[in-house]
């Protein structure tokens, strides 16, 4: 059962001169399940990879424990923890054939010429490079070189597979097909791997699990679904969905229709929006002290084209940016001083300086508590 345990985990980096010392990494605690293909996810610098070393053990650690199938690995060094790991730059030997890049750590492992062969044929066959074996690196395009070092990983039959940003050189349309090749390969090997990225849209579309990281720490770990429609904090609603959600700063007040959420700038009350029977509850306490209201631009439409529902007129705002992308269309808007985005449905045209009825869908909105970002649940 190839589960990897993160206890306490930190990392600290010595100061020099005048710098301090630095916590990359503070106390996370993560459960990686056996077969499961775990994403941590988190803007540069938030200690994703940092972490994904420490694994590997190419990076000291500073205290914390680490097990891999229940076994307490901090000492080992990393040829002895069974693991394999691919990196952003692929590090092919130049002057090797496809066939020897893959074969390379065998041999260094004195595995019979044989085994050898039959396990490079096996990976090249699952990976799609029969016919690129005789190549060497320079004769191949990023995909393929990436497929490369995929296939000098699986080669080694490791208990985990460690992915550190494989996809960040290669162009838009090459991600967007290896990460479907990178997801049939997990269900085909059915092995534990985690893989790191700074890109939510890989994150969402891969992982069974996603790990959200930020300052060195994990602020929320849940599967993509749950992440997008049930956020714990400001940081993963605002990180997790493209276009990101919206945040509105205001305050609640009582009206004749219940509690309502009332954005304020410095002409008044601009965005006005009844809120559910299931939020005003959760926020009964804030009524008519400051709070923050999160919604994601798919939820926003332009009243006049779409009604019914849970959909809420609250307001206008004027037009400042219209991105047509075919199917849906963007909207940046400004309320007043606070900006934000709409995907709307496309067939409308918009025009700068327009100012548009909104509705939102109140039953997709989230509250937060301004001082400790939390969601109201």
């Amino acid at each position: 059962m190839a589960e990897v345990s993160l206890k306490d985990l930190s990392k600290v980096y010595a100061g020099s001169g005048k710098s301090p010392p630095f916590e990359a990494v503070q106390g996370i605690n993560l459960e990686v399940r056996d077969k499961e293909f775990m994403v941590l996810v988190g803007p540069s610098g938030c200690g994703k990879s940092t972490t994904l070393r420490m694994i590997a053990g190419l990076e000291e650690i500073t205290s914390g424990e680490i097990s891999i199938e229940g076994r307490r690995v901090n000492d080992l060094e990393p040829k002895a923890r069974d693991i394999a790991m691919v990196f952003q730059s692929y590090a092919l030997y130049p002057h090797m054939s496809v066939f020897d890049n893959m074969a390379f750590g065998l041999k260094l492992k004195k595995v019979p010429k044989a085994e050898i062969h039959k396990r490079v044929m096996i990976a090249a066959e699952i990976l799609g490079i029969e016919s690129l074996l005789d190549r060497k690196p320079k004769a191949l395009s990023g995909g393929q070189r990436q497929r490369v070092a995929v296939g000098r990983a699986i080669v080694r039959d490791p208990t985990v597979f460690l992915f550190d940003e494989p996809l960040s050189n290669l162009d838009a349309k090459m991600r967007v097909s290896m990460r479907a090749e990178l997801s049939k390969l997990h269900s085909r090997l059915g092995v534990t791997m985690i893989y790191v990225t700074h890109d939510q849209v890989e994150a969402m579309t891969m992982g069974d699990r996603i790990c959200v990281m930020n300052d060195g720490r994990i602020m929320q770990v849940a599967e993509p679904l749950d992440l997008y429609n049930s956020p714990e904090n400001i940081f993963v609603a605002g990180f997790i969905g493209s276009p990101p959600m919206n945040f509105f700063r205001g305050r609640l007040i009582e009206d004749e229709g219940g509690t309502c959420f009332a954005e304020r700038n410095q002409d008044g009350p601009s965005v006005r929006l009844a809120l559910s029977s299931r939020l005003a509850e959760l926020a009964d306490s804030y009524l008519g002290k400051e709070i923050v209201l999160g919604i994601r631009p798919e939820d926003i439409a332009d009243a006049d084209s779409r009604s019914g529902g849970s959909k809420q007129s609250c307001g206008t705002a004027r037009v400042e940016v219209c991105e047509p992308m075919g199917a849906e269309t963007f909207l940046y808007l400004n309320s007043g001083g606070h900006e934000f985005i709409a995907k709307v449905q496309s067939g409308e045209r918009y025009a700068v300086g327009q100012h548009v009825k909104l509705s939102f869908d109140v039953d997709k909105t989230h509250l937060f508590d301004p001082e400790t970002e939390r969601a109201l649940t």
